[in-house]
């Protein structure tokens, strides 16, 4: 049997640029390896889905994404079969700003009117910084993500020295919460009782509460009153392979209270608990180890964290949209 082999033409490279290469490469584990560590929706008075998302990103950039805009764009082409997604759309941002000189690790939303509205975070340089929303979101001063430097109107700056990581935090890395009383500078409360160090905390005012997910794999809720563990979620009970590290990286709260939502380990799935731990559902999500969980009032979710990536779920659990935020 003869065997027809194809030959096809060589590449030039007597123009070669070893360089570009070299920095296309570069680039592209970059963007691979970046971290969304926050997402945040701006507020508002509207009862419909929302239109604008704000990520906070390892490279300590804050960029907010148009939702409606990446609907609109062609097919993503996900596949989330053993937890990875092919072929993602890297978003423009609608305004990009370079917060902080290191990670970027929490972006929120303070105020209520539009013009008191501020857009602050924190990073790894030790800063808490605000910007005005509304200098921000007016499409006729847009920031290019090529620049996105803009002069915040609020810039608290840690004291304490860099620590061995180089990250400035007043926080002890002894699992547990102190609660201050900053008039007499004395520590007021502790809440004690992770094994392991912490990684998030919410609190559920409704019921004078706080929960808190930490590296030894369990969430607990506090009261705030006593001091003591009232509830404790553990969603690596039952699983009890080695390989298998259950620790509760990001929680969320629904607008009612009534149930939450934990991210565990490097696996791409939510559940939703109710708060005696029973659960609810489950769904499966883009990024392989979620960072963040945001919830919107109207019932949307948007969960980021490893590689970029922000998966935007509908009240109704279906994909919104799946994106990869944009490198500086």
């Amino acid at each position: 049997m003869k065997m027809k082999v194809k030959m096809e033409l060589g590449i030039d490279c007597r123009n070669w640029d070893e360089d570009a290469y070299r920095n296309t490469i570069l680039q592209d584990r970059q963007t691979q390896c970046r971290t969304v560590f926050r997402t945040s929706f701006p507020p508002s008075l509207s009862p419909n889905p929302p239109d604008l998302i704000v990520a906070a990103s390892s490279d300590g950039s804050l960029a907010s994404y148009s939702i409606s805009s990446l609907l609109s764009s062609p097919p993503l082409g996900l596949g989330f079969g053993n937890g990875r997604v092919q072929n993602l759309l890297q978003a423009e941002p609608q305004c990009f700003l370079q917060g902080h000189d290191g990670p970027a690790y929490d972006v929120k939303f303070y105020g209520n009117g539009e013009d008191s509205l501020l857009l602050s975070s924190c990073g790894d340089d030790g800063r808490i910084r605000g910007w005005r929303w509304k200098e921000i979101s007016k499409p006729e001063e847009h920031i290019p993500w090529q620049g996105g430097h803009l002069k915040p109107v609020l810039d608290l700056v840690n004291p304490q020295h860099k620590g061995p990581w180089s990250a400035l935090s007043p926080i002890p890395e002894n699992n547990s919460i102190a609660v201050d009383n900053q008039e007499k500078s004395e520590i007021k409360m502790v809440f004690k009782g992770h094994s392991d160090y912490l990684h998030c905390i919410v609190a559920r005012n409704s019921g004078n509460q706080i929960i808190t997910g930490s590296e030894d794999g369990t969430a607990r809720i506090w009261d705030c009153k006593s001091g003591k563990c009232i509830q404790v979620i553990d969603p690596g009970k039952d699983k009890k392979l080695k390989e298998f590290f259950p620790f509760v990286s990001c929680i969320a709260l629904d607008a009612s209270e009534s149930w939450l939502i934990l991210a565990v380990g490097a696996e791409p799935l939510l559940t939703r608990y109710d708060m005696n731990g029973a659960i609810l559902s489950r769904i499966q999500c883009a990024p392989q180890s979620a960072f963040s969980i945001s919830l919107h009032p109207a019932g949307v979710t948007a969960v980021a964290g490893y590689g970029g990536l922000v998966d935007v779920v509908s009240q109704f659990g279906s994909h919104l949209c799946t994106f990869r935020c944009r490198c500086q």
